[in-house]
């Protein structure tokens, strides 16, 4: 194993967007193992560190290939279009007009119905965008675009957490 290796390169996948997530969690499992400091017990308190140094380094390259905002993210970084959310709000246009009517609506719900009804088109718009992103990613290599939808994607995250918010105000 190489410290500078991507994460990818550690967990022995294909570097796409499209994981295997019960491949991702096995190989988890394997690095783990090999790397687990009590492995390293006999050969002292130097090498324990340093496998405690790669177990901290699998477990951070397992938590962002097993998320698929994380792993997108982390392709289009590797790939010259780093997310940079905080200083670029870019999105697609029709997006953004998707995100003011999401908001109205959750400002005039008025009931569980219509707030289950929000959290339904919401995960829907979830799974469109990870849809896109595997196609933007994996067919066009277009990083700028997927860049911009994973910006999206995290408002859509953020907004199902604010109808999770507005479900637990009602005890749902």
């Amino acid at each position: 194993m190489n410290l500078q290796d991507t994460d990818f390169e550690l967990f022995d996948v294909p570097t796409t967007f499209a994981q295997d997530r019960a491949a991702l969690d096995a190989r988890w499992k394997e690095l783990q193992r090999e790397a687990h400091p009590d492995r390293f017990a006999a050969q002292g308190a130097s090498a324990q560190r340093v496998a405690m140094q790669w177990s901290v380094r699998i477990n951070e390259a397992y938590q962002r290939l097993k998320s698929p905002i994380r792993r997108a993210s982390y392709l289009c970084e590797l790939n010259g279009s780093p997310i940079e959310a905080e200083n670029n709000t870019a999105m697609p246009g029709d997006f953004l007009v998707q995100q003011m009517e999401w908001r109205e609506a959750l400002e005039d719900v008025a009931d569980e119905t219509g707030l289950d009804a929000l959290r339904d088109e919401v995960d829907a718009g979830r799974a469109r965008a990870l849809s896109a992103l595997d196609w933007l990613i994996d067919e066009k290599g277009d990083y700028p675009g997927a860049a911009r939808q994973v910006r999206a994607l995290m408002f859509i995250e953020r907004f199902a957490e604010d109808i999770d918010a507005k479900a637990a105000q009602w005890g749902q």
